[in-house]
């Protein structure tokens, strides 16, 4: 795909797609639910869906209209052993929060993903299943997909969490949901918290205590209706367009404002930009509102410690608008970078060197230089659908055109990216 810059200011309005990892957990919950659920502004895209066909597999009925969703289940005991694979495809929210719930009921389950999630750690959620007797074999002692999950009856425990994971924290919370006893989860920093936010949505009790989340077992959800806010990981591609093309305005409406994934907005206002935040309601215990922001001449900063988990998604976006800014941006305490859909430290580096951007890899982060002029490159996603939509905003400001591979895997969670990408230039 050829991209061209642009050679205007940006002014606009938009709204960006339903959150995916919200996406994901209502369908989750919904299934567990004896009964119907609601969804609303599902987001359609390829990793969600994934979601979708595990249920539909293990006899859920769900159907789909857009992106509205009915989710009609027997319940937890209803819950059939699916008749063949269960495929997760590239989809790690997917296949971590399932797996929780499969360890612990009573059916026998093989799932497998595709390359890239089959290199993606899975013990760091299958260690502590195994704490609380789930019977899981796989590669390397369960590091990897492909699985087998024997599933049983699990007790709860008290885990410290080794790793800043939100996946790893919602598959023990569904595990110790389906378990006998009490589990409590510790974290070492306060991860996304959708899992925490919505099962109260469903009827489960939870208290959280701090960096502490405490769950009862034996508790099965309850149907609910929901509407799912837009993403804001989505919404930072255009917060980004509108903070490196000069003299651009966007207001991105209706976005999801957890305040454990609004780090890219702390990030954008230590580097001096000109960004308003505006909560207008609550949605499933969701603040949603709009944000506003004005192109500003920006500094670089130091973006590490407890910020990192309310922005790792955004990283490779925050690290292309480190090099329009003014000075050093330093990125630390992001190693978890490294087991994502690729090693985005790794291609953030290689891609932003290949549109002339001085970027130095660090084990945990990266060191931008700026500000830099950037040219049209060809540059390659790897199939990592962040990576994807951070080249095709480099291109509205490099100079000449970029050439963008492999851009369809942008299609995971930004359905009609490229549409909103157009209209910026009109």
């Amino acid at each position: 795909m050829t991209l061209s810059p642009i050679d205007h200011a940006i002014a606009m309005e938009l709204t960006v797609p339903g959150d995916k990892s919200i996406s994901h957990r209502a369908v989750i919950f919904s299934s567990l639910a004896k009964g119907t659920s609601h969804v609303s502004n599902f987001l359609a895209g390829e990793d969600c869906m994934r979601t979708i066909q595990v249920f539909r597999e293990l006899g859920v009925k769900i159907e789909q209209s857009d992106t509205d969703l009915v989710i009609t289940s027997e319940g937890i005991a209803s819950l059939k052993e699916a008749e063949r694979p269960v495929y997760f495809g590239n989809s790690g929210t997917t296949a971590r929060l399932v797996t929780g719930v499969l360890a612990a009921l009573p059916l026998f389950t093989t799932c497998h993903g595709d390359a890239s999630l089959s290199k993606r750690p899975m013990d760091r959620v299958i260690l502590p299943l195994h704490q609380m007797g789930a019977k899981i074999d796989g590669r390397s002692e369960g590091s990897y997909l492909p699985l087998a999950i024997h599933g049983t009856s699990l007790r709860g425990i008290t885990y410290e969490m080794p790793v800043k994971s939100a996946q790893v924290k919602s598959a023990i919370l569904l595990a110790g949901m389906l378990s006998s006893g009490e589990t409590t989860i510790i974290e070492q920093v306060k991860t996304r918290d959708h899992t925490e936010q919505m099962l109260p949505q469903f009827g489960v009790d939870l208290t959280i205590e701090g960096k502490k989340v405490i769950i009862h077992g034996g508790q099965e959800p309850v149907p609910a209706d929901l509407t799912v806010p837009g993403d804001i990981s989505s919404a930072a591609f255009f917060l980004a367009a509108a903070a490196i093309v000069p003299g651009s305005h966007i207001i991105v409406r209706d976005v999801g404002l957890n305040p454990t994934r609004i780090g890219l907005i702390e990030a954008l206002e230590m580097m001096g930009a000109d960004i308003l935040v505006k909560e207008t309601r609550r949605i499933g215990g969701e603040p949603v509102g709009n944000v506003e922001i004005k192109y500003k001449v920006l500094s670089g900063a130091h973006i590490e410690g407890e910020l990192i988990p309310s922005l790792i998604d955004e990283l490779p976006i925050l690290a292309l608008i480190a090099t329009q800014a003014r000075g050093k941006t330093i990125i630390g305490d992001a190693g978890e970078l490294r087991v994502k859909e690729t090693d985005r430290i790794a291609a953030v580096a290689q891609v932003l060197t290949s549109f002339g951007a001085e970027v130095e890899e660090k084990e945990d982060g990266l060191i931008i230089h700026g500000k830099t002029s950037l040219k049209g490159t060809v540059a390659d996603s790897y199939m990592d659908h962040r990576i994807g939509m951070m080249i095709s905003i480099a291109s509205l400001v490099a100079e000449g055109e970029t050439v963008l591979t492999n851009g369809q895997c942008i299609d995971i969670s930004y359905p009609g990216f490229f549409d909103h990408l157009e209209s910026l230039k009109k």
